[in-house]
């Protein structure tokens, strides 16, 4: 993506060229940023001038349709001694702290012993939360696919038996669409609403409140959200305490703001929820991208800013253990002001 404004950071900082590489089973974010592609290769960004990946000759095909339009065959050799013949001589290398194993940054710096090599992965997260018009109609199509597939969960509910069934079905409806989901569903019912993170199990549905946390993949670019509803009979004093909650996130995201410390929207959500504040037990969000979990973070010890083009998430909850939780999530933009991207009804549905 921003490659000219990561090689004015490389002048900068007299870094020679950045070295990025994928060799998981997934692809490794700040790679992927860059390329767009998904395989298993090295990145070489200079100081000025194009790029070069090298990737393996199987990949050679799926690798040209990359962003990138200098791609070579990785050679059959140590990974760092043939991205080494490309860069030459170089007196300071970038690679990404947050991506090499510690072997893989031992080996890194064995081929590169004359030079010095410098952490740039916080530039590139950093690059990563403002959003190009590029990413932003990936984030939307996203969100969009989320909402559809959340609905047609929602019209379907009553026939699912189980926790696992309901999560199934929304991982399955993402995959007849050519989708990836960047977590596995949450579908936490009942007393198990109370565990934020709560894993679905095969277990007969429970009556009561039941919380929903779903998001998809475009074109390697996530969306985020979550819904509560009732099975069943929702006590009356359950049913106050989400209407309470959705119009503290209702307001918690008319209050982001250009330049706004994210950190306060995170207190205006605490004082907003009184005496229901001891129950509200993570972050209030977090940037969405090619992660699930980008900056910015929204916290109270968040030093991070609200930035035009942000794409970041809004998800209050409140969880009394043993008893009931709630969460309500949108994915949002940081436009003029703060558009919600994701659009299923947030009205208390009873099923």
């Amino acid at each position: 993506m921003r490659v000219k404004e990561f090689q004015a950071f490389l002048q900068e900082k007299k870094v020679d060229a950045s070295i990025l590489v994928s060799i998981g089973m997934e692809p490794d974010p700040n790679f992927f940023y860059f390329t767009g592609y998904e395989g298993a290769g090295a990145l070489i960004i200079p100081q000025s001038g194009r790029p070069l990946l090298l990737a393996p000759k199987m990949e050679q095909e799926r690798a040209r349709k990359s962003r990138i339009k200098s791609v070579k065959i990785l050679e059959k050799k140590r990974l760092f001694d043939s991205v080494r013949e490309h860069v030459g001589r170089a007196k300071k290398i970038g690679m990404d702290g947050s991506a090499l194993a510690l072997n893989a940054a031992k080996a890194l710096r064995k081929s590169f012993r004359k030079a010095r090599t410098i952490d740039v992965s916080r530039k590139i997260r950093e690059l990563r939360t403002i959003k190009t018009m590029e990413e932003i109609s990936y984030i939307r199509r996203s969100c969009r696919e989320a909402d559809s597939i959340l609905q047609q969960c929602l019209k379907n509910f009553r026939e699912f038996r189980t926790e696992s069934e309901a999560a199934a079905f929304l991982q399955h409806e993402a995959l007849k669409r050519g989708l990836d989901v960047p977590f596995r569903p949450i579908v936490a019912s009942g007393k198990h609403a109370s565990m934020s993170h709560h894993a679905p199990q095969s277990t007969k549905l429970n009556k009561g409140l039941c919380v929903i946390d779903f998001g998809v993949k475009v074109k390697g670019y996530c969306s985020d959200m979550t819904r509560t509803i009732g099975i069943g009979s929702v006590p009356p004093a359950q049913r106050k305490k989400y209407q309470k909650l959705l119009g503290v996130q209702q307001q918690a995201m008319a209050s982001a703001t250009d330049a706004m410390k994210c950190s306060l929207i995170y207190d205006g959500v605490i004082r907003a929820l009184g005496k229901d504040a001891p129950y509200f037990t993570h972050g209030l969000g977090h940037g969405i991208g090619v992660e699930i979990h980008e900056l910015p973070n929204l916290t109270t010890s968040s030093i991070d800013r609200m930035q035009k083009s942000m794409a970041f998430t809004v998800e209050p909850g409140i969880y009394y253990p043993k008893k009931f939780g709630i969460r309500i999530e949108d994915s949002v933009l940081l436009a003029t002001r703060p558009e919600q991207l994701t659009k299923t009804t947030k009205e208390l549905i009873i099923i």
